[in-house]
């Protein structure tokens, strides 16, 4: 298997059945056992780019082979989940938050997240899923506000 496979399926996890939910896990675990101030820096922002452009290429390349957004590419739901989980506050209750509402808007695609599947190429299999990640990330963020004004 050529490594595009091995970065679209992330090593695997593609190949499993509900590889989508398994992969948006595996990041939750991963961001949430990182130190608190890799949360704060820009570090995660550009590892957030990095995912979304080594996905995007990869997505790309294995679409020769396995057909146009495959459920086997579950990249874009690890990137879906880098956005989601920007510069979110080091805790269990905005990750479990961030994790449902991702991939609530990711399944039921509304707000226009579906018409993002039309692109062509590694990019179309990203877009809905960074969208999606977008929305999830302003629900974190709304959540976030409504608990600091609360309990202020």
């Amino acid at each position: 298997m050529n490594w595009h496979k091995q970065i679209a399926s992330v090593f695997g996890i593609g190949y499993i059945k509900g590889g989508g939910t398994v992969a948006a896990i595996l990041y939750c675990i991963i961001w949430f056992l990182l130190p608190a101030g890799y949360i704060d820096s820009f570090w995660q922002a550009a590892v957030a780019l990095l995912i979304i452009f080594i996905g995007t290429w990869s997505a790309e390349q294995v679409e020769k082979d396995w057909g146009k957004d495959s459920s086997k590419v579950v990249m874009d739901e690890v990137a879906g989940m880098a956005i989601t989980l920007l510069y979110a506050p080091h805790n269990l209750l905005y990750l479990c938050i961030g994790l449902i509402g991702f991939r609530f808007f990711d399944i039921l695609k509304p707000f226009g997240i579906k018409n993002l599947e039309k692109i062509p190429g590694g990019m179309g299999v990203m877009a809905d899923d960074i969208l999606s990640g977008v929305y999830a990330f302003i629900v974190v963020r709304i959540v976030i506000i409504c608990q600091t004004n609360y309990f202020s």
